[in-house]
């Protein structure tokens, strides 16, 4: 089943997040990962949302989100993003085509 990464980032050190950006993408796409939301002019309807930036990752399953995430390969680019943002991160499952 199809599962999502969503988060919500807030950048303090932009040099450094531009980095973790242009090396989180290769690693993402080994691991059948793709951008379907990255940044971009946002709006908050109802609620609150904790922070100003939102991305959301399509990735084949569940198992396979969490293998990127956990990956050494993406360790190391991770790094970059706990030293220049703040972030709260979830997967959740998605609707498979029938359902």
């Amino acid at each position: 089943m199809t599962a999502y990464i969503i988060t919500q980032v807030d950048v303090h050190d932009p040099e450094t997040f531009e980095k973790y950006r242009q090396l989180a993408g290769p690693v993402l796409a080994r691991f059948g990962g793709e951008f379907l939301v990255r940044g971009g002019r946002m709006e908050v309807l109802e609620g609150t949302w904790a922070y100003p930036r939102g991305v959301i990752i399509r990735f084949p399953d569940r198992e396979t989100a969490k293998k990127w995430h956990e990956s050494t390969e993406y360790g190391k680019i991770k790094k970059l993003r706990h030293a220049s943002a703040t972030a709260n991160m979830i997967v959740v499952d998605g609707i498979d085509a029938g359902q």
